[in-house]
């Protein structure tokens, strides 16, 4: 056998009236963590698609060939047969199923008669769970399990594929550090095992870490393929051939000058909906017109809780506390109060709380203040497609028409239309959760101008961030929360990544 396990050759696949990849060319050696990064939009799916069977042999141009022989696969269960498996970003586990249940699904291991022999399947589970270093008992239903423990059973059931080549399409853009840091070490193990894997990510630090070759794909194309072991590979080097230019800062330059107070909450409280504790814990913080203020903490601080539980308490139960907008104190009980109020709030989840992906642009932005376009419980149709193109442009939000699906677009041009739509409400504070989650550094840069002209105009924004260069890199002051409490809060230019770890581990016992 050569040194590669693939080759992709050519590959052109097409969509009504799009050209998706355009003559692209993949070559992976055998035993290597080969990434594939590019800008949203750039093709790097579409391709994992055509070499898992998503998109069967017919419906594109181009050759695969896996251990020298050209390939035809048919669809996804042809692909497995070779060994090819894919784990897409979407997890695709049945919640309620056990983890045995879920491994073996469709793969069932049956016994006399043939029924599903359980003793064997719940023992060939246990033996591929320790495989990936996870300690659950075969029988737990996957609905109990954290998303970082979900993507190594999604691992574990690749491997009772017999799996060779290993495909992973951003599989730690849900995780936090640690998770992260586990699944890129069994990544590792893998390779040392001979398994080879192609890995999607944004996330270049995780890239120049692990990837012992990484191919950039631009605009549909191929641009270059890096060998990470000749020669150190910097982030700012992946950028390059990304975006086709170089960022001269990651983060856009903005000079601050904030004014008036316009949004504080003083000792806010919020129960756990379901359980008998506080997620928040007496919080208090204010923010000015024109200013950038972050919201540091570790998974499980309560920093998505006290957002979700401000806008409308749309979060937890026993909600206590001040609301105050512009020095006036104001009752914001529903989400329609939060926003008449003048409070917007952009989901961490896009997909699932922040757009209805089987509308079009125009549906969406108008979705959360339809009252400004309606006259006598009739929505003019003319207007709202007017708002829409305003706000398709003044977003930069890159689709045909804003009639398009917005389930059709990247994810970076999905959350410009997230903005758009919280900015049609004209909103005084803009929390933003999580806003550059699972987008490419081309499109970060593009949100964070526009959060940049948003304080311009006055507007005030509230960034919950998991990624503190992040913070780090965009806000005026920044908070910190562990366990539901404000441990302290830096202004920029006292903060650094390790006096705000340390505030956000702080034990709360601890805290005054």
């Amino acid at each position: 056998m050569g040194d590669d396990i693939l080759e992709m050759r050519g590959i052109t696949k097409t969509f009504p009236g799009v050209t998706a990849l355009q003559d692209v060319s993949l070559r992976v050696r055998r035993g290597e963590i080969h990434a594939v990064c590019g800008e949203n939009g750039a093709g790097k799916s579409t391709l994992m698609k055509v070499l898992s069977g998503v998109y069967p042999a017919g419906s594109y141009q181009g050759e695969v060939v896996l251990d020298g022989e050209p390939v035809h696969f048919r669809d996804i269960r042809d692909s497995e047969a070779h060994g090819v498996v894919i784990i897409h970003q979407e997890l695709a586990l049945v919640p309620y199923l056990s983890i045995a249940e879920n491994i073996f699904l469709g793969n069932e291991r049956r016994g006399r008669g043939g029924l599903i022999d359980w003793n064997r399947t719940n023992a060939e589970a246990a033996r591929l769970l320790a495989s990936v270093g996870l300690a659950e008992n075969p029988v737990t239903p996957v609905v109990e399990l954290g998303v970082g423990k979900q993507q190594l059973v999604e691992i574990a059931k690749a491997l009772s594929k017999k799996v060779r080549l290993l495909i992973l399409d951003e599989p730690t853009a849900a995780l936090n550090d640690t998770d992260s840091a586990h699944l890129l070490d069994l990544l590792r193990r893998l390779r040392d095992q001979g398994i080879t894997c192609i890995m999607i990510s944004h996330k270049l630090g995780e890239i120049t870490a692990v990837a012992d070759s990484t191919t950039v794909i631009r605009d549909g194309r191929t641009v270059e393929t890096l060998d990470m072991r000749a020669e150190p590979v910097t982030q700012e080097r992946i950028i390059r051939g990304m975006v086709g230019r170089d960022l001269a800062a990651l983060y856009p330059q903005r000079r601050s000058s904030p004014g008036p107070e316009v949004f504080r909450i003083e000792d806010w409280s919020v129960r756990h909906p379901t359980q008998d504790r506080l997620v928040v814990d007496r919080a208090s913080l204010d923010v000015r017109a024109g200013e950038v203020v972050g919201i540091a903490g570790l998974m499980g601080a309560g920093r998505t809780e006290l957002a979700m539980s401000v806008f409308g308490r749309s979060y937890g139960r026993d909600v206590t506390g001040r609301l105050f907008v512009h020095g006036r104190q104001v009752r914001a009980r529903t989400v329609a109060e939060a926003i008449r109020h003048g409070i917007a709030y952009a989901t961490e989840d896009r997909k699932r709380y922040g757009l209805n992906l089987i509308d079009d642009v125009r549906g969406n932005i108008s979705a959360a203040a339809l009252g400004k376009l309606a006259r006598l419980g009739w929505v003019n149709g003319n207007e709202e497609i007017r708002v829409a193109e305003q706000g398709r442009r003044e977003m930069n939000i890159r689709t045909p028409s804003v009639m398009s699906v917005v389930g059709k677009l990247s994810g970076g041009n999905q959350q410009k239309v997230v903005l758009s739509k919280w900015l049609f409400t004209d909103p005084d504070v803009l929390i933003l959760d999580e806003p550059t989650r699972g987008i490419d550094v081309g499109a970060k840069y593009e949100i964070y101008t526009i959060v940049n002209r948003l304080v311009a105009d006055g507007k005030a924004v509230v960034i919950i961030s998991s990624e503190l260069p992040e913070l780090l890199g965009m806000c005026d002051r920044i908070y910190a929360l562990a366990a539901g409490r404000i441990t302290g809060v830096l202004p920029v230019g006292e903060a650094t990544q390790e006096k705000l770890m340390e505030l956000m581990t702080k034990d709360r016992d601890l805290v005054g």
